[in-house]
């Protein structure tokens, strides 16, 4: 019996003020497990995908559903975002607090979890990502790298059922870069990954959607 997917997007429109259409028709579906390369040219509206399907832009036509139920307003989204972590392909839209004990734990809190608990959350996904110690580090004073990581750290730190990665390996060395590798390699979650590390997408993904002129293509 084939499971319920986790997204389905169907026939998706979305035009920025600009007026010129980034998604004129766009059909995907995520189920458990999957592992998705999303790739494309600059500009073919990747990372645009990937906010619509948690509510960050709203689509002119089309429909989502996330999680079982269809998502229009949103009130909809906002149980979607803790569930579908997304990684912002700039780290800087995604730290907003002083140190990287309070960026991680910020998630977890917010989902209820005691101070207690989610201390323990900080230092385990910490601790799985290279970072141990970091905990009081001031996080604009770390390196390129070691944000992405960070900001990577408070999306594992929710423990959502998908990951939608952009770009994760913009700025990192290539010992973070393989560590990085066997971490996701790790992962039960289903992900979808924007990467133009063609090496890096053979590692992680098991399937190939090309979204080229506004359109979502297999392979």
């Amino acid at each position: 019996m084939v499971s319920e997917p986790l997204f389905r997007l169907s026939d998706l429109h979305f035009a920025y003020d600009s007026g010129q259409p980034v998604l004129t028709g766009a059909d995907f579906t995520l189920h458990a497990g999957d592992r998705v390369a999303l790739t494309g040219p600059n500009g073919a509206g990747k990372t645009t995908l990937l906010h619509l399907m948690v509510g960050l832009l709203k689509a002119q036509a089309g429909q989502v559903e996330a999680f079982g139920r269809l998502r229009i307003h949103e009130k909809d989204f906002v149980e979607v975002r803790p569930r579908a972590g997304l990684l912002f392909q700039d780290p800087d839209d995604q730290l907003f607090c002083p140190t990287v004990a309070e960026d991680v734990a910020f998630g977890p809190l917010n989902l209820g979890k005691s101070r207690t608990e989610a201390r323990m959350i900080v230092r385990h996904t910490l601790a799985r990502l290279g970072l141990e110690g970091f905990e009081n580090r001031v996080t604009y004073k770390l390196s390129g790298g070691q944000r992405r990581l960070v900001a990577l750290a408070t999306v594992l730190a929710m423990n959502p059922e998908v990951l939608l990665l952009d770009e994760p390996t913009n700025a990192l060395d290539a010992e973070t870069r393989a560590r990085l590798i066997t971490i996701l390699d790790s992962l039960p979650q289903a992900m979808i990954v924007i990467s133009h590390d063609k090496d890096f997408l053979n590692r992680i993904a098991r399937r190939w959607v090309r979204l080229e002129q506004g359109r979502l293509a297999e392979g």
